[in-house]
């Protein structure tokens, strides 16, 4: 019994770490040039990772847009076009400049909440 539970936690451990490796366009890109792709158990394995986006296993994952990527995985035109490294470099692109905005958008959020809360503490005195 103790053996499954160890075996299980290895598993769940290698599968949350190859999960999140998929966020990175030049892993993928790597993967593409030696042929994973072509691979019918790779892909079948990809499909078997799907169980990922159920929110009992994807509140673990720190890098959520795996989830987006695994799911463009399922499909073969996309990963025909990972063996491109100007694809990959898109995505990067891409990933990078979704950070940015995030990281804008949420500091005007939290700027307007901090102006909000000190007016409402100057209205009650």
């Amino acid at each position: 019994m103790e053996a499954d539970d160890t075996g299980n936690r290895l598993r769940f451990q290698l599968e949350l770490e190859f999960v999140q490796c998929l966020a990175n366009p030049n892993y993928l890109n790597f993967l593409a040039q030696r042929g994973y792709f072509k691979d019918k158990a790779f892909v079948n394995y990809l499909k078997y990772l799907l169980y990922w986006k159920e929110p009992e296993y994807a509140k673990y994952l720190k890098y959520p847009q795996c989830l987006h990527m695994l799911e463009l995985l399922q499909y073969e035109h996309f990963r025909k076009e990972l063996v491109n490294a100007q694809c990959a470099k898109f995505i990067d692109e891409q990933q990078i400049l979704h950070w940015q905005h995030y990281s804008r958008k949420r500091m005007r959020l939290q700027q307007a909440l901090a102006e909000q809360q000190q007016q409402n503490n100057t209205s009650v005195k």
